[in-house]
């Protein structure tokens, strides 16, 4: 048996005030019987506890706040746990002491934005917080260690079995079902995406929950997958009335004004076949001395989005526009993201331009940013950008695709010259069809035409840097610090399986890692080299200080050409607009000043998006599977961890697990090295492997594969041969 705590000795320190300083040190929940035992007050000196008590209550040091309950009026210890209630409008965690007493309304916590990479705070989120005085009744809290949050709300698919209702979770990460009566139901069909509440139940089977919403899709409607996405992430959807006033009441601008008129300029715009907003478009000529002149016009998003206004407090909300194959959660609402921010062709836009001179290696020679007004010519695909470069198409090709793909070689120079880092990672792309279900995932094709636009609007971010730099305007750097020792260390020793060596101690550069890519290209291994450098980087974020981009090897990097997407960019945009007195909408003075804070909040809700975007992609590539169970593929192990094996498949990019059980019962892991050894093989990290797809759990965007074959033998002492003895004659 466990040893009992042993009790303080009776009566020890017992004294107002230490009473006073143990009741400030437990202000959520101390009652008389928690003080006596604190104290090991005996029966009989419970009465001087209850007079003491009196006393001090009278004093107004410790008024009474519940039945048996004491706390300090208005007080919070250094440290206590607490919820997240809401998101500002400045986008601020609002958070309340979790075990709060009091008759009054608890002092007000504005949560500091989280450290160290961590995603921000969402409603619910219970975190242990450092509390520090701010104003006469507010607290700063800053978070010392997250609180995992029991499943009481559960995401999840209502089935039903022989008549009795399941939950089950669409987290992956909640390893249990639950059991739902007909009466807590609410009216939900089998297959029914549902919001529910874990509810007391017996302690023996399944626990119980109690569905609250009905979010209105089925999991046997593909897009539910979106859904869920954003449901389990908490991204906003709906905007406020406010804002949808706002967006509604904009006009179209169509008169320069006091614009640089820039309608005579054939711009066009290239995007993805299925992009839904045009917020960036291009035009460029030679410069008769060798080089390019060139221009790039984003959508005056500033134009329409004031700071301070409800669509400003709705956008920073979001951070970012998040995009699923069936739909977008936009930053803005539809009537300025599709409407009067969207560059369409033929109709006046409000845009910031700047003009790019480019010399013949592809370096920036000069640069400048204007207000203008714009009209498209074209709205084009990457795809018939490239037939037209590749002759298939003689629309554009020679007066406005020609000169762009000049730009192209020379920025590709530059590019190569400055030893940015090139990884090649494809994309996995889904078609739907005109009822939702996918019709097919495969590799995006990598195009020409797409690093044309790439290159293109990293000289427009860096021009952008450039301005705010000269000008001493705040900005919101896009920064991308160097990899740490920890993780060159990790990659020199997956490398050197390769027989690649990478000095572990040295500080590397963007060029050391290109040249190891160029190493392997073309190698059966190239695509693990490729996903480890890519493992081995550290996090790009938004920061007002600024540390240059280590990818793309920039001492200077801003994001300037997607505002209608991301409220980075519209803090660029009206940073510029304030440095270059172009007129309204510019940044009000001092806003410089929240940068630090925005900057991590927005790198939080990057993060987000990226997490939900993912999840969407891997219950749609799980629908896709599901109907070919039992079929082999190819693929390659993309992870080794001690739960088993990940592998991506060739054809679609799928990624799923060999769970450990599977292989047998003596299986070694070495993840430092990203080996492992199970019957006899040694499976590492990039190997070639073929497997067959035993589970496809459309829910939580999972697939289980059964190895077949891959890896080498294990590598051992040989013994050997024995001799034979030949008879003498």
């Amino acid at each position: 048996m466990p040893r009992k705590k042993p009790r303080p000795a009776p009566d020890e320190g017992f004294s107002r005030e230490a009473v006073i300083a143990y009741i400030q040190d437990n202000p959520a929940a101390c009652g008389r019987r928690d003080i006596a035992r604190a104290f090991g007050l005996r029966r009989s000196a419970r009465k001087a506890l209850n007079e003491m008590l009196r006393e001090i209550e009278d004093e107004g040091r410790v008024p009474r706040r519940r039945k048996r309950r004491l706390s300090q009026a208005a007080y919070l210890p250094d440290s206590a746990v607490v919820e997240i209630t809401a998101i500002d409008g400045d986008g601020e965690p609002l958070a309340r002491p979790l075990n709060w007493s009091g008759k009054d309304d608890p002092p007000r916590i504005v949560m500091l934005p989280e450290r160290g990479g961590r995603g921000g705070l969402a409603i619910g989120d219970r975190v242990l917080a450092r509390l520090t005085k701010a104003g006469a009744d507010g607290y700063e809290g800053r978070t010392l260690r997250r609180i995992p949050r029991p499943p009481s709300r559960v995401l999840g698919i209502y089935r039903t079995d022989h008549g009795e209702g399941r939950l089950i979770p669409t987290d992956r990460r909640v390893k249990l079902e639950f059991r739902v009566s007909r009466i807590d139901s609410k009216g939900a069909r089998d297959g029914d995406l549902v919001l529910a509440e874990a509810t007391p139940g017996r302690r023996q089977g399944l626990p119980h929950a109690r569905i609250t919403e009905l979010v209105g899709a089925s999991l046997n409607d593909p897009r539910s997958f979106s859904l869920i996405a954003i449901h389990a992430n908490q991204i906003p959807v709906d905007f406020s009335d406010a804002a949808i006033a706002e967006a509604e009441a904009a006009k179209p601008l169509s008169d320069p004004a006091d614009r640089e008129d820039l309608r005579h300029i054939p711009f066009i715009t290239i995007d993805g076949a299925d992009a839904r907003d045009f917020d960036d478009a291009v035009w460029a000529e030679p410069d008769g001395e060798g080089g390019w002149h060139a221009m790039v016009a984003i959508a005056d998003v500033a134009y329409y989005v004031r700071p301070g206004g409800a669509l400003d407090r709705d956008a920073v909300a979001r951070g970012n526009s998040v995009y699923f194959p069936d739909r977008v959660a936009p930053m803005l609402p539809e009537a300025l993201s599709n409407g009067l921010c969207s560059l369409k062709p033929g109709e006046p836009r409000p845009v910031l331009a700047v003009h790019l001179w480019i010399d013949g290696d592809g370096g920036l020679v000069r640069h400048r940013t204007l207000r203008g007004l714009m009209r498209s010519a074209a709205r084009l695909t990457y795809e018939q950008v490239q037939a037209a470069r590749d002759g298939h198409s003689a629309d554009l090709s020679e007066t406005v695709i020609a000169p762009l793909y000049g730009v192209l070689a020379a920025l590709d120079r530059a590019r190569s010259g400055r030893g940015a880092i090139d990884l090649d990672l494809p994309e996995r792309l889904v078609t739907l069809g005109d009822d939702g279900h996918v019709e097919s995932v495969a590799p995006r094709a990598r195009l020409d035409s797409h690093r044309l636009i790439e290159e293109l609007m990293i000289c427009a971010n860096v021009a952008a840097a450039e301005t705010l730099e000269q000008r001493r305007m705040a900005a919101m750097y896009r920064i991308h610090d160097e990899p740490g020792l920890e993780k060159i260390a990790e990659l020199s020793d997956f490398l050197a399986g390769f027989g690649i060596k990478l000095a572990a101690g040295q500080r590397p550069r963007p060029g050391y890692f290109n040249r190891i890519l160029a190493q392997v290209a073309g190698a059966p291994h190239a695509p693990a080299v490729n996903t480890a450098i890519l493992r081995s980087q550290a996090k790009a974020e938004y920061s007002p200080d600024n540390i240059g981009h280590f990818g793309l090897n920039l001492s200077r990097y801003c994001h300037f050409t997607s505002p209608i997407r991301r409220y980075a960019d519209l803090l660029v945009h009206r940073a510029l607009i304030a440095a270059l007195d172009l007129g309204a909408g510019g940044l009000p003075e001092g806003a410089g000043d929240r940068f630090g804070d925005l900057g991590e909040k927005i790198s939080a809700t990057e993060r987000r998006a990226q997490k939900a975007e993912r999840e969407a992609m891997d219950r749609y590539m799980a629908a896709y599977m599901e109907d070919r169970i039992g079929a082999v593929f190819a693929g390659r192990v993309s992870g080794v961890t001690r739960f088993g094996l990940f592998v991506t498949l060739d054809e679609t990019g799928a990624d799923g697990i060999v769970p450990r059980r599977s292989l047998g019962a003596h299986v070694e892991v070495d993840e430092a090295a990203r080996t492992m050894t199970a019957g006899g093989r040694t499976i590492r990290l990039g190997d070639p492997v073929e497997v067959r797809l035993r589970q496809a759990e459309v829910a939580t965007g999972s697939l289980a594969f059964e190895l077949l074959s891959g890896g080498r033998e294990k590598l051992g002492k040989k013994s050997k041969p024995r001799r034979k003895h030949r008879r003498k004659p």
